[in-house]
């Protein structure tokens, strides 16, 4: 997203990337950047906090509007609730390995179910 924003941003459309990753995003050089750390995929909060959700949205919308030079970035304060979360976030247990396993293989047979039926098209 970050080498999108610079596209947009020399095409006249200003930008905001909420983010996560605070070492790639301003080495890519975006103009306005609202930091959040929290896991990949989540910069605007955990699921269903929308209380933080909303801050941190409105922190975008002030910078959005209120950014005096390039680079500006803004570091949320919140924190994910777990000093450890990144040694937690995504771990596979052995307790749910079995379950993690049979997921996939349901996964791969619905995909190649599906690859089977747009072939199955396109032959018609």
């Amino acid at each position: 997203m970050s080498l999108v924003a610079r596209e947009l941003e020399a095409a006249g459309i200003p930008t905001v990337i909420l983010g996560s990753a605070l070492d790639i995003v301003e080495h890519c050089g975006v103009p306005r950047f609202v930091f959040t750390d929290f896991p990949l995929g989540n910069p605007c909060g955990k699921p269903w906090e929308t209380d933080m959700q909303r801050s941190i949205v409105g922190a975008a919308l002030d910078l959005f509007s209120s950014a005096q030079a390039p680079r500006s970035t803004v570091v949320q304060t919140y924190n994910w609730g777990s000093d450890t979360w990144r040694s937690e976030y995504m771990e596979i247990r052995e307790e749910d390995r079995a379950m993690l396993l049979q997921k996939g293989a349901e996964n791969r047979q619905r995909r190649a179910e599906m690859r089977a039926r747009r072939e199955a098209n396109h032959k018609k």
